[in-house]
């Protein structure tokens, strides 16, 4: 629940910030411009989003004769949850990685990469595709969606003030100030408030997706195998995509050096240490 009321307030902040910025920098009827195409722009992600995703990923169909343990998996999972089943996909890449995306339980997908079938046992392979199946059931892609055009609203609305107004505020130069603040520091503000929303759901993903399974410390398991991993072995991936997979697959091209204020996902030493939690006493 804390987790869900943080994405809501950080969402509302968002959506404020864009809200300010329209008003403040558009007087003259910009805020309904920016409110239609924020919309808009909301609209056409939210429903090619899985297909978008899925392309940018290289994922390819898999039958169930190729990945008879995933199928097996999910099949279980979805049916406990009463979900309809997703459609399965693999991503050929040594770097053990999984994500889900689709707007709705009714269009989802679920897709993994050849190493993550590699390193993980059947338990481990169980609690990360129950984390996916919960970022289905949570909503969240619709959330991260939402955050990322809000986002990309934000920077494209300071864009468009700078240098489109910025003539008209020549002679006034507290709004030139204010022009020049708002080009720098909006979109910096969006993208921390972004990745924000992005962590809090990968929190709640491992949550959700641990009481699906009954097993936290098998996906605390499978965590640290795949944050291992994903130092070493790069993975080539759209940034724009990344925040979906269960750990950041550019973190062996990134390094670790970035902020976390400015990571889409949480530390795995973190997210293990809440698993261990949510499990008590019982050892692994």
């Amino acid at each position: 629940m804390g987790n869900n009321l943080k994405t809501v307030a950080l969402l509302a902040l968002l959506s404020a910030v864009v809200w300010g910025l329209s008003v403040a920098l558009f007087p003259d009827g910009g805020f309904w411009f920016g409110l239609v195409f924020a919309g808009v722009i909301n609209f056409v992600a939210w429903f090619g989003s899985d297909k978008i995703a899925l392309a940018a990923s290289r994922a390819r169909p898999a039958t169930e004769d190729e990945l008879p343990f995933v199928y097996e998996i999910v099949r279980d999972l979805t049916y406990r949850l009463e979900m309809p089943m997703p459609s399965i996909h693999l991503i050929d890449s040594p770097q053990p990685n999984a994500f889900a995306t689709g707007r709705d339980p009714n269009h989802a997908a679920v897709a993994v990469t050849t190493g993550l079938l590699d390193i993980l046992n059947r338990d481990e392979l169980e609690g990360v595709l129950g984390h996916e199946l919960a970022h289905v059931a949570n909503r969240d892609i619709l959330i991260g969606s939402v955050a990322a055009m809000l986002a990309a609203t934000i920077t494209i609305l300071t864009r468009m003030a700078f240098w489109g107004g910025g003539r008209r505020n020549d002679n006034n130069p507290v709004m030139a100030i204010i022009g020049i603040a708002s080009f720098l520091l909006a979109p910096l503000a969006a993208l921390i408030i972004r990745t924000a929303i992005s962590r809090s759901r990968e929190f709640q993903a491992d949550e959700s997706g641990a009481g699906f399974t009954g097993k936290p410390l098998a996906l605390a398991s499978a965590l640290r195998k795949i944050g291992a991993a994903t130092e070493r072995i790069p993975m080539n991936v759209n940034p724009a995509t990344a925040s979906l997979y269960i750990e950041n697959p550019r973190k062996a091209i990134r390094g670790r050096g970035m902020s976390n204020l400015f990571s889409t996902h949480p530390p795995v030493e973190a997210r293990v240490d809440r698993l261990e939690r949510m499990a008590g006493p019982i050892s692994y």
